[in-house]
């Protein structure tokens, strides 16, 4: 029989259990009880930390400091969280606009739009904003040829390995990243274009 302690069984396990484990932390530090938003931010950051690497995987030294942020901005909006809504979709989008602010600033060109300000209640994506967004990204990803457009979706939208990307695509892994490289900056020169 292995020696060791198991690992306890009793949490909810995949994407809906963190949502469930961190939705309950949550609303109990609000309510005032310490020990479960110290909880909670401890697993937040995990959580983060494994979103974030997926995403910016050519700039890991940026992850710790991003997750940082993050959390610092989700502690000072807290008061924004509708409690009855997802809590990793406020999570996401709090970490969307940290991700943006950090690509501005790594291109060394001025912001695409006027910063975020902090104080608006921005966070709670309404299914509208988020519709949007969709279709403006959508649109603008159409716009990439495929091998561009196509690194871009697997790896930054839905959150596949540079390896699975590859293998979906029959790209090799240094065509997945020259070909997200490539093709956040076309979009990204096609946005400011549009801005003037």
């Amino acid at each position: 029989m292995p020696q060791g302690n198991p690992q306890p069984r009793s949490a909810p396990e995949g994407a809906e259990g963190a949502e469930k484990a961190l939705h309950a932390l949550f609303v109990r530090g609000l309510d005032g009880d310490a020990a479960a938003y110290r909880a909670f931010l401890q697993k937040l950051g995990a959580h983060l930390r494994a979103y974030l690497a997926r995403r910016l995987f050519g700039w890991p030294d940026e992850v710790e400091d991003l997750v940082q942020e993050c959390l610092l901005a989700m502690h000072n909006q807290r008061h924004t969280y509708q409690t009855d809504q997802p809590l990793t979709a406020w999570v996401h989008a709090i970490a969307r606009y940290k991700m943006i602010d950090l690509l501005r600033a790594k291109s060394g060109r001025e912001a695409l739009h006027d910063p975020l300000d902090d104080d608006m209640a921005v966070f709670a994506e309404s299914a509208t904003e988020s519709a949007e967004a969709r279709r403006d990204l959508a649109g603008l990803l159409a716009t990439l040829p495929d091998r561009h457009r196509l690194p871009i979706v697997h790896v930054k939208l839905e959150g596949l390995s540079v390896a699975e990307a590859a293998k979906l695509t029959g790209m090799s892994e240094s065509a997945v990243k020259v070909g997200i490289h490539r093709g956040l900056k076309a979009l990204a020169s096609r946005i400011r274009e549009a801005r003037r």
